[in-house]
């Protein structure tokens, strides 16, 4: 039996793993959940709520991007994700460990508050899902979904306009490591499956791409993963919130 890799639809920790797996050529098999009742059905099956899971052909079960991506390098070394010199290592590392849990969350946070706002925008998103809702339903479920997840992600208000103040410095950070060549080098690292994904997910927020422009940040989550399901009109967030942009 191929390795199960448990998602949520659209998840940019998830695409992490997947384009891995790729990378490794593991063959596996993809089983969708649906949020927010994703978080139970991974807290059973792998002791937390948070997507993507890994179940390797072993019966190993490994959760969270990090850890599937460490266990994949001991399992198969080629290509390797992370570098061989002592320092490029330490370096790709610090990046990987910001972008899972800074960068990452942050999405979450822009996307849910987002989704809050502008609940039409949902159904976009849907694109490529293995379990489409019709329109009439995702208007239904919204408001129980987005609360859901702004509790379980800590998208409050005060956090996402806390995220959007902070959003410019934290795109210099990424600049600097594309300067540096800790992302976006010769080979595909570590560092960048864990942080692309989630600059492309902000990429489809339409008050979070002004942020973006013709940044190297830009072109980095566009040139690995330019194809994304999903995406809000700007004007969504209050113009007061987006004065940093």
């Amino acid at each position: 039996m191929p390795a199960k890799l448990y998602v949520v639809h659209g998840s940019h920790p998830c695409a992490t793993v997947q384009r891995a797996l790729d990378m490794k050529s593991v063959p596996y098999r993809v089983v969708e959940l649906l949020p927010p009742m994703h978080a139970a059905l991974q807290r059973l099956r792998f002791g937390t709520r948070t997507v993507p899971g890994l179940t390797l052909e072993s019966g190993e079960k490994l959760s969270g991007s990090r850890a599937i991506i460490r266990r994949l390098e001991e399992l198969m070394p080629e290509p390797a994700l992370l570098p061989a010199d002592p320092e490029e290592r330490a370096a790709v590392a610090r990046a990987e460990e910001w972008g899972d849990e800074v960068w990452q969350p942050m999405a979450r946070r822009l996307l849910w508050q987002t989704f809050t706002r502008h609940p039409q925008a949902m159904k976009s998103y849907q694109a490529g899902s293995r379990f489409p809702l019709p329109s009439p339903a995702v208007r239904a479920l919204a408001p129980l979904v987005n609360a859901a997840e702004r509790r379980l992600n800590g998208a409050g208000e005060g956090a996402v306009r806390a995220d959007l103040r902070s959003l410019p410095g934290h795109l210099d950070r990424i600049d600097g490591w594309l300067a540096e060549g800790v992302l976006g080098g010769d080979t595909v690292n570590a560092a960048d499956l864990q942080i692309a994904p989630t600059s492309r997910l902000m990429l489809t927020i339409g008050d979070v791409r002004p942020y973006f422009a013709g940044r190297p940040a830009e072109a980095h989550a566009m040139g690995l993963f330019g194809e994304w399901a999903g995406s809000t009109p700007p004007g969504v967030f209050p113009a007061e919130w987006l004065s940093a942009a």
